[in-house]
């Protein structure tokens, strides 16, 4: 471990105290700064800008953002930050259960893109049984300011689990499956690059769109309890690759976390 790698360790040691901890799992987020240097994160942000033309968009005619999904497997230098093991620490003790990588994705939204992110769960878009805890490691790598497109989230809502898949185009759509939800608290977290917010898969969260003249371009690595089951839903992350209904995702495209 080098000396910069070690200082940060001991970095998230003083930060992972019992509060933050028990902050997190009660508002479903925490805010973790400088989880990689700025100048990691620029390193980063140019691999990601520079995928762009090699990697397929999920998004592909969306203006809310360009996504680019598994790109650990695609791109030697953000596989690096995919599988970096102090984030993926800082992931296992803020759910408390052990975890594998569900998947990474950077995701982009261009200058002047005109287009939020809408309220939304990540967790009921995917095609998961029995997970515990699942939450995202959403890592700035530009400056994202309110105007870039930070994230404002409605702290306490991952404690809603049934709720179907939302529309992220469609500013009222959550609204219309938990109308309560429109009166509750909400907030609002700039990032530096560098810095990364946890939030909980179920965690209702929104982004607004870039104002800027510049990119804001995040990594976002997902983990998931090591023992959830897949349950046979469409998913492109999961179609083709022959998994059993029932059964813990065991491949090698979701490596698990080492304790």
């Amino acid at each position: 471990m080098t000396r910069s790698a070690d200082a940060t360790q001991q970095a998230f040691e003083r930060t992972l105290s019992d509060d933050v901890i028990e902050q997190y799992r009660r508002d479903g987020v925490t805010r973790i700064p400088g989880v990689i240097s700025r100048e990691d994160a620029a390193r980063f942000r140019d691999a990601a800008l520079a995928a762009q033309a090699r990697i397929a968009d999920h998004y592909a005619g969306s203006s809310i953002f360009n996504q680019y999904v598994n790109v650990w497997t695609q791109d030697e230098t953000l596989r690096e930050l995919t599988l970096n093991p102090l984030i993926a620490g800082v992931a296992r003790q803020l759910a408390g259960v052990p975890l594998r990588l569900w998947h990474d994705h950077v995701l982009i939204k261009p200058p002047h893109n005109g287009a939020a992110t809408e309220f939304h769960q990540d967790a009921p878009y995917w095609p998961h049984d029995n997970c515990r805890h699942a939450l995202s490691a959403w890592i700035a790598l530009v400056d994202v300011p309110v105007e870039r497109g930070c994230m404002t989230f409605i702290p306490g809502t991952h404690v809603h689990r049934g709720l179907r898949a939302q529309d992220l185009s469609d500013s009222k759509d959550l609204f219309r499956v938990a109308p309560d939800l429109q009166w509750e608290r909400r907030v609002t977290i700039p990032l530096r690059a560098g810095d990364c917010t946890f939030h909980n898969s179920y965690l209702a969260h929104t982004a607004t769109a870039n104002m800027t003249d510049d990119p804001r371009v995040a990594h976002v690595n997902i983990y998931i309890d090591a023992d959830t089951v897949y349950n046979g839903s469409a998913h492109p992350v999961t179609d083709g690759l022959g998994l059993q209904i029932g059964k813990p995702l065991d491949h090698e495209l979701f490596p698990t976390v080492p304790r």
